[in-house]
């Protein structure tokens, strides 16, 4: 509960809970959002969701920081602030990145912990930001946020050494790539950020490409949809406009800034007809009665007013108001990272993980499944009964792969050969995954099960991804459900 922050001292004005709105309003508010998604689709801004990722330090939070204050989305009041509170904390080169760095910790550490989440206006998209932890203690925070988004930006550090420690071996920069790549981002840009530290040279720049070129089409990203630019997030070079002729950026570079590269990034195809299902990222305490919780629509229209289940467990809760970036809206549709104020909930039922969906179409719950997956670059094989953690959305919990199906063909899916003894890097599987008790849960107690959902059925909530010893050992999609 102490988690929750539910029990401050604070008095709170509690505001009387409304009865939820009759099911004929409800279906013709969940009709209107129908037809203005479809209108939105033709004409005026797209949204999209974007995660910043990369290795440690390579300057993603001072690069959204900057990127904010230059689009008008941070104040001079509050840019001066940052920049009085990080210097008095001697940590002046962060004052970009307290923008998004919000807590105490991540502050006096330097580093991102947790997913921050803001709003950028280009001329035709509404791009919601969602700054990712680089540092590989806090993967699984990276993971909640990559499975949250529709692109990536990557950032990496152009200086001498630091590129390579993020790129080689046990560096971020690959893992964060394969990633995001199997929770289904196919568009990426690539931000070359401390251009300046390398004296703007080309040659860097150029070298930069040319490794990261081949790594991203092995990771499964088409050349079509892959982006490069250089850019010095501290001195604000090339992010919201062009170089003036004096910069030395100019003497070799006139091609597109970021905000120009964001500005033509495609919005995927949304399922506004699917079931809703609505994966909880986080809960918190709302500003008024009730408790909010924050994730992203995975399919259907959610409306305010309506009476939702939750899954796992029995409870059921009121969809009292939605937010989208500070504004109160009636409705939204698939693909939208929206909070929600629940009321007639107790907060104990809602849990990171959980899934909100309505009553009649409810998310299949499961211990054991089958999935297609792709091995990453790993040291130790895999073998059936191999201890993993699974990680779904935002959630992860203790796993093993039960069963080895078969190796298939990468290119297309046949099997080469059933019941294979061992599975190594880079093969591509069928293998039945089943769900383990925790360790500190009794020896006789059962697997809880978790929300799951073929690919088939729902692209979002058939993602999955496999992590052993601190590594991401492999990714792939749940093909049937067992039990």
């Amino acid at each position: 509960m102490a988690g929750l922050n539910l029990n401050d001292d604070v008095p709170v004005e509690v505001i009387p809970e409304e009865p939820p709105k009759t099911p004929a309003a409800i279906e013709k508010l969940i009709e209107e959002a129908r037809s203005a998604l479809k209108a939105q689709d033709h004409g005026g801004k797209q949204s999209l969701s974007l995660v910043v990722i990369g290795h440690v330090d390579a300057g993603k939070s001072t690069l959204m920081g900057r990127l904010l204050y230059e689009l008008g989305r941070v104040d001079e009041k509050t840019r001066i602030a940052n920049e009085r509170g990080s210097s008095k904390m001697g940590k002046s080169s962060f004052s970009w990145a307290w923008e998004l760095d919000g807590t105490q910790e991540e502050r006096e550490r330097g580093v991102t912990m947790d997913i921050a989440l803001q709003t950028l206006v280009t001329p035709h998209r509404v791009i919601t930001i969602l700054d990712a932890p680089g540092h590989r203690d806090f993967i699984p925070n990276m993971i909640s946020g990559a499975s949250q988004a529709d692109s990536a930006l990557l950032v990496v550090d152009a200086a001498v050494g630091e590129f390579e420690a993020g790129f080689d071996r046990g560096g971020q920069t690959r893992e964060h790539l394969l990633l995001v790549r199997s929770l289904g981002v196919s568009q990426v840009i690539v931000a070359v950020n401390k251009l300046d530290q390398v004296e703007w040279s080309k040659a860097r720049y150029s070298e930069i490409v040319e490794l990261l070129k081949p790594f991203l089409v092995q990771s499964g990203f088409h050349p079509s949809k892959t982006k490069f630019v250089p850019v010095a997030a501290m001195e604000g070079a090339n992010l919201a406009r062009p170089e003036p002729a004096t910069c030395p950026l100019y003497q070799w570079y006139k091609g597109p800034t970021v905000v120009e590269l964001l500005d033509t990034l495609e919005p995927p195809t949304r399922d506004i007809n699917a079931p809703l299902r609505f994966p909880i990222s986080n809960v918190f305490k709302g500003q008024t009665s009730g408790i909010s919780v924050s994730g992203r629509v995975c399919g259907g229209v959610i409306v305010a007013g309506e009476r939702l289940r939750i899954i796992p467990g029995d409870e059921s809760a009121t969809v009292k108001a939605i937010d989208s970036d500070g504004d109160g809206i009636p409705w939204a549709g698939a693909g939208s990272n929206v909070n929600l104020t629940l009321t007639g909930v107790d907060p104990i039922s809602l849990n990171i993980g959980s899934v909100l969906c309505r009553p009649g179409q409810v998310v299949p719950l499961v211990s054991t499944f089958t999935a297609r997956i792709i091995v990453f670059d790993i040291q130790v094989p895999i073998t059936a009964g191999t201890s993993v953690e699974l990680f779904h959305h935002s959630r992860d919990v203790p796993a093993s792969i039960s069963r080895l199906i078969a190796v298939l063909d990468r290119a297309n899916g046949n099997v080469i050969k059933n019941k294979p003894r061992v599975l190594t890097k880079s093969m591509s599987a069928e293998v039945e995954i089943s769900l383990r008790s925790s360790a500190y849960s009794g020896p006789a107690s059962r697997a809880l099960p978790i929300p799951l959902e073929p690919f088939s059925s729902n692209k979002e909530m058939g993602r999955i991804l496999i992590r052993r010893g601190g590594e991401t050992i492999g990714a792939g999609v749940v093909t049937e459900l067992l039990a």
